[in-house]
């Protein structure tokens, strides 16, 4: 059993994943709350006893971090929760996968192990859409060649500004409205803020494609907004919500030893 984490710049999500990469239980916590590391140990053993893992259960853990505090503060809180070792990934991690970008050391984690699970998961050309804080669209070949992508702003930035920067527009939820044409205003900005994404999506994805010269590349949509935008989207093909977990355990079987290659 490993335990993993994705430390991103508004959650942490930190899955139990087993032998068979089997998501055996997940949470997820606020990164934007900052913690101590007897914090952390405190916070991580009660949802990890709570689901009925002990301390003994791990074999290891890996972080995926872009907050570079949080990775200086988890780090060593780890090491008290895993029998093994810690294994930090990034650019530097020798992974079979390859970085073709100009800055390769600028990649975030969680890109890093959605090629990785791309990679192992669908042995084809991919697209992956992660709905995070931002929306990134990581081109991925079907050996494991990160190509670059793109960074957008996230759903939850179109909530945020709207709720800022409007004095009369409400704050609403991030949810499929009936309609498109709303008749009341919560209605209209939900339509508005919903349908953007998923319009913003569609539109990318096809940009993405010619210039990739890759017309029949698979989308694979994943983070915390994905099962919620991708069945209105056309080009998204599947839902993968463990997507950077899955990466997570690759990395961590191969780096600890368990497989080559």
């Amino acid at each position: 059993m490993q335990l993993v984490l994705d430390v991103g710049n508004t959650e942490t999500v930190v899955g139990a994943v087993d032998g068979e990469r089997i998501v055996q239980g997940h949470w997820r916590l606020s990164t934007q709350v900052p913690r101590t590391s007897d914090e952390y140990a405190h916070l991580l053993r009660g949802l990890l006893r709570e689901g009925g893992f002990a301390d003994a259960s791990f074999e290891r853990a890996v972080l995926g971090s872009v907050v570079p505090s949080a990775t200086d503060v988890l780090v060593p809180t780890l090491g008290r929760l895993v029998r093994g070792p810690v294994l930090n990934i990034d650019a530097t991690s020798a992974l079979p996968i390859r970085l073709s970008v100009d800055e390769p050391r600028t990649v975030g984690a969680d890109r890093i192990v959605n090629t990785l699970a791309a990679r192992e998961l669908y042995d084809r050309d991919i697209i992956a859409v992660d709905l995070g804080t931002a929306t990134t669209y990581d081109c991925i070949t079907s050996d494991g060649e990160f190509m670059g992508g793109v960074i957008a702003p996230g759903v939850s930035a179109g909530l945020e500004w709207l709720g800022r920067r409007t004095a009369k527009l409400p704050r609403v939820e991030f949810l499929a409205p009936g309609k498109v044409i709303g008749t009341r205003t919560d209605a209209c900005v939900r339509s508005g803020i919903f349908y953007g994404v998923v319009d913003a999506i569609d539109g990318m994805v096809e940009r993405i494609r010619k210039e990739w010269r890759r017309p029949d590349a698979r989308v694979v949509a994943t983070g915390g907004y994905a099962a919620a935008v991708a069945p209105h989207t056309r080009t998204v093909d599947t839902v993968e919500p463990f997507l950077t977990l899955y990466g997570l355990a690759i990395a961590g079987e191969i780096l600890g030893g368990v497989r080559g290659d």
